[in-house]
């Protein structure tokens, strides 16, 4: 989920998140989420939302939480990405000074 400028789009996918989980932990089903964000963090994505403690409560109540460290792979490819297109450039740069 991504945050928006909008608060009313915040509370509705707010809204929506509480009613999945509610609905999952009601029935004791299972519910796989995933975030980059600490629960701390949660008001800067739900920053209006009333329902945030009750989802954190919900969540660290029956469900585990697996917390993994470590460098995100799509970061490790953005920087692969960034330092190819560099050498590209430097290259490039290089091909044509020793051209003139």
């Amino acid at each position: 989920m991504q945050p928006t400028h909008n608060t009313g789009s915040q509370r509705c996918y707010a809204d929506l998140l509480f009613e999945v989980t509610t609905r999952r932990y009601q029935l004791r089903r299972p519910l796989v989420l995933t975030t980059n964000k600490t629960f701390s963090e949660w008001n800067q994505v739900f920053p209006n939302a009333t329902c945030v403690v009750a989802l954190i409560d919900r969540l660290v109540h029956r469900f585990e939480i697996l917390s993994i460290d470590g460098e995100s792979y799509r970061l490790k490819e953005a920087k692969e990405r960034a330092a190819k297109r560099a050498a590209a450039r430097s290259t490039g740069k290089k091909s044509r000074t020793a051209s003139r």
